[in-house]
């Protein structure tokens, strides 16, 4: 039986589909709570993150649930990868500039970034961070300031608060307005939205 697509749930695919950010990118090394990376991808649909890379090399792939998830997995799409070298080239090769989150000492303030530039926004595991390679491979080094005694966030939320200043700087220069694909790719997703159930 043919699934009746309604005219309001259409006019919303193609609202969202048209808002992706195809400039902007996470990636995720090593992440092990499944709640966590559910979490993060609710965050990557609300800001408009079409695709996330998945680093797993020394933690098994999380288990997400779709409930957990709230239905974000359908919407966002995975690429996983089993070394940093293999996914950041790629990403590198496709003109993306790499900002890894770590408190080392060259780091820099979040807020001094430029993410309206292809940007690939990297979040590591959540008792040892990023890896060495991670950081050493990247283009930009970036910490959250806090100013409280524990200079810590749950990952979830720190991706939250970066893709969001991300959106913010985005925003501000009409990123949003346009889709950046071409009007044939756009509507080669909007086609392909249309059938996910």
């Amino acid at each position: 039986m043919r699934r009746v697509i309604t005219e309001r749930r259409k006019n919303k695919i193609i609202e969202v589909a048209s808002h992706r950010q195809h400039s902007l990118h996470l990636v995720l090394e090593n992440i092990h709570d499944p709640h966590n990376v559910s979490a993060i991808f609710r965050t990557c649909d609300a800001v408009g993150i079409p695709k996330v890379s998945l680093i797993y090399n020394c933690e098994k792939f999380p288990k997400i649930g779709k409930k957990s998830s709230a239905s974000a997995f359908k919407w966002v799409e995975k690429e996983k990868y089993n070394s940093v070298n293999e996914c950041f080239s790629k990403l590198k090769n496709e003109g993306f500039k790499i900002y890894s989150s770590t408190l080392k000492p060259n780091s820099k303030n979040l807020f001094e970034l430029d993410f309206t530039c292809k940007s690939a926004i990297v979040m590591g595991n959540e008792h040892r961070g990023i890896s060495d390679e991670a950081a050493d491979e990247a283009d930009e080094l970036f910490y959250i300031p806090m100013v409280g005694m524990v200079q810590s966030l749950n990952v979830s939320v720190a991706a939250a608060i970066t893709l969001y200043e991300a959106a913010r700087q985005r925003y501000l220069n009409g990123m949003y307005d346009n889709s950046e694909l071409s009007d044939e790719c756009l509507q080669l997703k909007i086609n392909e939205w249309l059938t996910k159930k």
